[in-house]
Formats: structure tokens, C-alpha cells, sequence
């Protein structure tokens, strides 16, 4: 069984790069290509998996050539990052005051 959280560069050309997530499912996969397509220079982001059970998702990114899809990726991640920590702050203070909290991303 592949070790969760290994990242392999696949393919990197000019404009588009896929990277397999060794040991994970479908979920952070779709979170990245969600996040990436709202990339401006991002003309495509997904995912390709063959099957949820017995492969690793593969993202695939590709820019118009006015971005690095690597550069790309590296800011979707850190992107997620920060929307994960303003959530978890939120959720706590809900937690907290008992109060209804809205989260916006």
C-alpha cells in the first residue's frame, strides 16, 4: 500500500503538469482542481482516477503559458491552507459564543 501523502510529478511540460496523491481518495484531489480552475491563467484542472479502490488520484493542471502550473499548484495548496484555518477559527469561536457563524471562501 502506497504511504498517504507522497506527491509524484508525473509529467511536466510547458503548460501542464499531473501529479499522482500516492494513498489518497478522490477528496483532496477534487479540493485541489476546484480551488485551481479559478486560477486566472488556468484553463484546465481536474483529476483522473481509474479506480477509487485500487489507484491514486492524478491531478492534471494546465495554464494558457502565462503561469507555471507548478507555481499554480503551490497557491491552490497554501490557498486550502489558509480557507482550512479561517474555518477552523470561525467554527471555534461558534463553538465558544454558541452563535451561528458564517465562513466565506
Amino acid at each position: 500500500m502506497p504511504q498517504a501523502g507522497r506527491v509524484k510529478l508525473l509529467k511536466r511540460e510547458a503548460n501542464t503538469i499531473e501529479v499522482e496523491l500516492e494513498g489518497e481518495d478522490q477528496t483532496i484531489a477534487n479540493l485541489i482542481a476546484k480551488y485551481a480552475i479559478r486560477k486566472p491563467g488556468v484553463v484546465y484542472a481536474s483529476y483522473i482516477i481509474s479506480h477509487p479502490l485500487v489507484s491514486n488520484p492524478v491531478i492534471v493542471l494546465s495554464t494558457d503559458g502565462s503561469r507555471d502550473p507548478l507555481d499554480v499548484l503551490e497557491e491552490v495548496l497554501k490557498d486550502i491552507i489558509t480557507d482550512a484555518k479561517k474555518f477552523i477559527e470561525e467554527f471555534d469561536r461558534a463553538l465558544e459564543s454558541g452563535e451561528k457563524c458564517e465562513v466565506k471562501a
